[in-house]
């Protein structure tokens, strides 16, 4: 079963991050996921930055820029100039007055563009989207906090995604209390990614390495 996996850093370690990635990168993960935050789109603050440039001057691995923020056009630059082409950026549509307008910009760049659609994001309402982005980032809790409550109404939503995906070209990632369950659930159906917090790989015993084969072994 193919399917990608990608390292919430918002639960990392942040007493040693540099281990953190090399850690992660050793123990074979995809990419690495980065939730920029500003207090105002959602009611907390996260990674920053610079947090984003150290992480893309530690790895090679592609980076996935989720920018939880108000109005992404205004700043949008500061992200992309530091950033590498092939990697990925999100923004949340509600986050902004003209989206695609900020969508083009991170195609012109050589970024993927990506939205991130919340729990109460219904799919009508982004559809012409769905035609300029690569990457659909589905929030299965309400974004702004780790250790989140999976909503359940979020896998019909999925559905109609899946339903549309190849049609329109573009791939669908999981964000948000990923466990072992929807992985063996939604990996078969055709989502292609998932983001991994504290459910299954931060805070744990194991050492990455051995978590990431755990998951990538599970009987489908």
């Amino acid at each position: 079963m193919d399917f990608e996996l990608t390292a919430s850093m918002m639960c990392a370690n942040y007493g040693n991050l540099e281990k953190e990635v090399q850690d992660l990168e050793a123990g074979g993960i995809d990419s690495f996921h980065i939730d920029i935050m500003d207090g105002r789109y959602v009611p907390n603050y996260a990674m920053s930055l610079n947090d984003m440039k150290y992480i893309a001057s530690a790895t090679k691995k592609p980076l996935d820029v989720h920018l939880m923020i108000e109005h992404p056009n205004n700043n949008i630059s500061l992200f992309l100039e530091n950033l590498r082409k092939g990697d990925t950026v999100y923004i949340h549509p509600e986050a902004e007055y003209h989206p695609s307008t900020t969508l083009q910009k991170i195609i012109n760049a050589g970024m993927i563009p990506g939205i991130a659609i919340n729990p109460g994001t219904s799919i009508e309402t982004v559809m012409e989207m769905l035609v300029i982005v690569k990457k659909v980032l589905v929030m299965s809790v309400n974004p702004g906090n780790a250790g989140q409550m999976y909503l359940p109404y979020v896998g019909k939503k999925i559905t109609k995604l899946l339903a549309i995906k190849d049609e329109m070209h573009f791939e669908i990632y999981w964000d948000g209390a990923c466990g072992a369950d929807k992985i063996i659930q939604y990996a078969p159906r055709g989502v292609r990614g998932f983001v991994l917090g504290t459910t299954l790989l931060f805070g744990k015993d194991a050492a990455y390495g051995e978590t990431l084969h755990n998951i990538r072994e599970l009987h489908f």
